[in-house]
């Protein structure tokens, strides 16, 4: 219920019930004013399960919201703002929250112990396939997903400071303050709907005043500064290499359609402050999951903070002074301490109502709902009637961060609780609760003490000044669990109890990351914010270790969930697989060609006529207008890429494994390119347009690789070289013309008529292309006299039109991917199927392009004895009379048909209309010497099987005549 009645009130709904809250706080705070205590079931046992922190580290109150496409699972309602509208839903539940059939998993528990999964799934084998994966599938997971698009907005950022401050409690305000007055450029970044942390939540002054109001002043001279940024509901999730830190903002969209839903930031910052504050942990006891029974700083949170009272008759349990202050908060603000229990024996306590010390709980009673609570304590046993039990086991320092690159956090006695180790992150410190120092006056201390150094090592010159606050002693003696029967558990939502983690270590699972693994405890939701002190603690009794030499388990980002949609915000839909379309792409959809992806480009994959009901017609014909007369194709899609300087030629020479420098002005050459280790990257050529003036052309596979590859080579092997490239693919669309026509045609289009001796073969240069400066290659893809002609993009489709139009009258047309392919193919012509990143300049026969008389990438690698051996798979031709199918593997005769005996596979394969056969590409064991060899081919998933010809991979017009001529 709520403490007093807000003006404010807004409707949202859970599981359809209509529910008043006020507009920012978290779902939880409203569902406990309204008396809603069952809120979820547990992954295992689908116990039921209710509210149980105020933050991130929730565990239990995982909901759904809002519908159908837009259902996110798996959110915690202690982090979901109350909205207008918002819709909530509980999840891993069937067919009611109250009535969860799934419950039944809790009656034969005994028989799903820790572990029994690698036990039970492992026999007999035949069941996992039909029976053990298709049950384990459906009950896998909490929340669902809808399997429709999500039409949500998502972005992404980047920001860059010289100091980001994260956490803003007392520590990280003190540090932003202190960094912010030194004049360094700041940004402080929350989790929370507003800054303050735990001073928000608790009752005590600072400076003389309430704490709230020495926050708000420090907020205001915050924002004063414009050089700090304030950024709240945003979660550092990661710290990462060179000062970079992830970050998830939760940009309020589910209340402002017109905003996106989240953002991730990329924060790059030459020094980082943590001031992440410290988490409580529960106490293990019979029972101790039960709705009604939170962390005792939550209770005190939703008093102080929201005025909801979790309960009427509130019990407090906790072995420390800390569990204190929430006992005289709930008695301050008028509500019902039914008993405070104390496990220490000496505690020194007082208050105006029952305290029992030396005392533990050891029963809870309440199914739906907390009802009673048992307590043992020096005078025996006693039942005390309370509907909220609030715990605290201590406190665990937030050390996650500091533990992302690898870093362990160190044990600390006093605390009981492990802390940062100094340094573990380059250029992070730590201050305040999550270094171990759990006072107000502390955390502003080590806040300011902390920027000071930071701001000093920025060559500023900072001032410090502290203001007075509470430095009362924190004291606890460790309880972990209760001694007694009943199951006492630790990580709530993966049902994970103390005699999981004590039976983990009886079958030897006595490492920590091995317990983990064993029992789930940790995984998922909790990800060891809550249940991995306690549960380290039971596992180094169970070992006979002390709790140092358990050692942690090993904590990684993100520090909370993150969506997959903000990481890759702007990739959904279209933005994850962009749509380009070439100049010629309407004219070609005219036409009815259906398009093909090739890259991210739209290519026709042939263009059908009149009469023609199969694809393999229209290809045959497209292939007979580039072998008869002539034929345009489309090849804009192809990587551009301008290169020029005065060592535009060195960087060839580098890249390239042949000689570039010594090629003429107007000339082409076709150059190869290997990867470091030695394995081809890409072919292409590369035109010379002036003495330092370079345009290279790349596979459309891999134009945006070799783009990459360049700005690599010209930034950190060859920084010398006075360079510089650019991608124009965009910038000239560029179109093949050939066949025996191929220079008659493009007289029609040309300025000025060419002829062989003018234009020979692999020659270049701007040309003029019906009043249009362009660029003309003479070079082929096709094994036929060919050329292609380049325009500014804008000029592209008329072009393609012309040619088209042209050639239509000179008995040829257009062509597509499908006749393309085939032309390569019949000469033997490589792609990026047979240039898949595993084949060497040896094994596609082109070892005596890698040239003697320079260094190149790669060349030393290639050169290694197992890259360059006559046993190795090489690229041979293959023919026969029947189909053939790509990703076939090929064997002796009469060998059989086993993995251990493939001597090859094929690459490319098509019928050839030309030849009148069919014929493929591939690579085999000492390919070259077995040309004249039948072997035999087998496709075990199309369940092909054929015997081919082992030819020279150039099938067609081998001496290259038709291309010179």
């Amino acid at each position: 219920m709520r403490l007093q009645a807000p003006e404010n009130m807004v409707t949202f709904t859970f599981d359809g019930r209509r529910i008043k809250g006020v507009p920012g706080e978290p779902v939880s705070a409203a569902l406990l004013a309204n008396g809603i205590k069952l809120v979820a079931r547990s992954f295992k046992y689908h116990r039921p399960r209710g509210v149980m922190s105020a933050g991130a580290e929730e565990q239990n109150a995982l909901v759904t919201v809002g519908q159908g496409a837009q259902a996110e699972p798996n959110v915690r309602a202690t982090t979901l703002e109350v909205s207008e509208g918002l819709e909530v839903s509980s999840q891993n539940a069937w067919p009611s929250l109250r009535y969860d059939m799934m419950a039944v998993n809790d009656l034969i528990s005994p028989f799903l112990a820790a572990g029994f999964y690698y036990k039970t799934f492992m026999w007999p084998r035949s069941f996992w396939e039909k029976l053990y994966e298709p049950v384990i599938r459906r009950a896998a997971g909490l929340g669902a997903l809808s399997g429709q698009t999500n039409p949500d907005t998502y972005e992404k950022a980047f920001a860059f400071c010289d100091v980001l401050v994260i956490g803003a409690g007392p520590a990280g305000l003190m540090a932003a303050l202190t960094a912010g007055r030194a004049g360094a450029d700041v940004i402080i970044a929350d989790d929370d709907t507003a800054m303050g942390g735990r001073l928000l939540r608790e009752c005590e002054d600072i400076e003389g005043k309430p704490a709230r109001e020495w926050v708000l002043d420090a907020l205001a001279e915050l924002d004063a500064m414009p050089n700090v940024r304030r950024m709240t509901r945003t979660t550092v999730t990661g710290a990462y290499d060179q000062g970079t830190y992830g970050a998830l903002e939760r940009v309020a969209g589910r209340f402002a359609p017109d905003k996106p839903l989240e953002c991730f930031w990329r924060i790059v910052a030459q020094r980082a402050i943590l001031c992440a504050g410290a988490l409580e942990r529960p106490i293990a006891f019979p029972n101790n999951d039960r709705p009604g029974i939170m962390m005792a700083s939550a209770v005190r949170a939703y008093v102080n903070r929201w005025g909801v009272t979790p309960g009427k008759a509130v019990t407090v349990f906790g072995n420390n002074d800390d569990a204190h202050r929430t006992a005289r908060d709930l008695a301050a603000a008028g509500i019902k301490v039914a008993a405070v229990i104390d496990s220490r024996d000496d505690a020194k306590v007082a208050g105006d109502y029952p305290i029992y010390t030396g005392a533990q709980v050891i029963a809870t009673k309440g199914r739906h709902g907390l009802q009673s609570i048992t307590i043992r304590h020096n005078g025996g046993t006693r039942m005390v009637q309370t509907d909220c039990l609030a715990m605290s086991g201590g406190w665990n320092p937030t050390v996650h961060l500091t533990c992302h690159m690898n870093g362990r956090p160190t044990w600390r006695e006093d605390i009981a609780s492990f802390v940062p180790t100094p340094q573990s992150i380059p250029g992070m410190v730590t201050a305040g609760a999550c270094n171990g120092s759990f006072t107000t006056a502390a955390c502003l201390a080590e806040g300011a003490a902390v920027a000071a150094e930071v701001a000093a090592g920025l060559g500023l010159k900072p001032k410090v000044t502290v203001p007075d606050a509470d430095g009362t002693a924190y004291a606890l003696a460790p309880l972990w669990a209760v001694p007694g029967k009943g199951r006492k558990w630790i990580d709530f939502q993966n049902d994970v109890h103390v005699k999981d983690i004590k039976l983990a270590a009886q079958e030897n699972f006595r490492s920590v990351e091995h317990m983990k693994r064993y029992t789930t405890q940790g995984m998922a939701p909790d990800q060891g914010k809550s249940s991995n002190v306690v549960a380290l603690a039971v596992l180094a009794d169970a070992t006979g270790r002390g709790i140092p030499e358990t050692g942690t388990t090993t904590f990684r980002p993100p520090y909370v969930p993150v969506s997959i949609a903000a990481m890759g915000a702007g990739s959904q839909g279209k933005g994850f697989a962009p749509e380009r379309f070439t100049t010629s792409h309407k004219a070609s959809v005219a036409r009815d060609a259906p398009m093909i992806e090739a890259g991210l480009w739209y290519r026709p994959s042939y263009f059908p006529q009149m009469g023609e009901t199969h694809w393999q017609q229209s290809c045959d014909r497209e292939v007979g207008y580039v072998r008869n007369a002539v034929g345009v194709c489309d090849v804009s899609t192809l990587g551009k890429i301008d290169i020029q300087g005065p060592d535009a030629a060195a960087l060839l020479d580098f890249v390239y494994t042949n000689m570039f420098s010594t090629l003429k002005v107007g000339r082409v050459r076709y150059g190869l390119m290997l990867r470091e280790d030695g394995h081809v990257m890409d072919d292409g050529t590369t035109a010379r347009l002036g003495d330092t003036h370079f345009v290279m052309t790349t596979t459309t596979a891999a134009a945006g690789l070799v783009m990459r590859h360049l700005e690599f080579v010209l930034q950190v092997l060859r920084s010398d070289l006075d360079a510089k490239v650019i991608s124009v693919t965009e910038q000239w669309a560029q179109f093949a013309v050939a066949g025996p026509q191929a220079l008659a045609l493009l007289n029609t289009v040309l300025d000025q008529d060419l002829d062989d001796e003018i234009w020979p073969f692999m020659a270049c240069g701007e040309v003029g292309v019906s009043g249009v400066p362009g660029r003309l290659f003479r070079i082929s893809f096709s094994g036929e006299h060919a050329y292609e002609v380049a325009v500014p993009s804008r000029y592209g489709e008329s072009l393609f039109r012309m040619l088209t139009a042209q050639a239509e009258v000179m008995g040829g047309g257009p062509y597509g991917m499908e006749a393309l392919n085939v032309l390569r193919i019949e000469k033997g012509f490589v792609t990026h199927a047979e240039l898949h990143g595993r084949t060497t300049a040896f094994d596609i026969g082109m070892a005596r392009m890698v040239s003697a008389k320079k260094d190149c990438i790669g060349k030393a690698a290639a050169a290694r004895p197992g890259l360059s051996d006559w046993g190795r798979q090489q690229l041979v031709g293959l023919r026969s009379t029947n189909a053939l199918t790509a990703g076939a593997h090929l064997f002796e005769k009469n060998a059989a048909e086993t993995r251990g005996n493939s001597l090859g596979y094929t690459t490319s394969v098509c019928y050839s209309p030309t030849l009148q056969m069919h014929l493929a590409l591939g690579f085999l064991e000492n390919g070259r010497a077995r040309h004249g060899e039948v072997i035999k081919l087998r496709d075990h998933l199309r369940d092909v099987t054929e015997e081919v010809a082992v030819c020279d991979p150039v099938f067609f017009d081998p001496t290259g005549g038709r291309a010179r001529g």
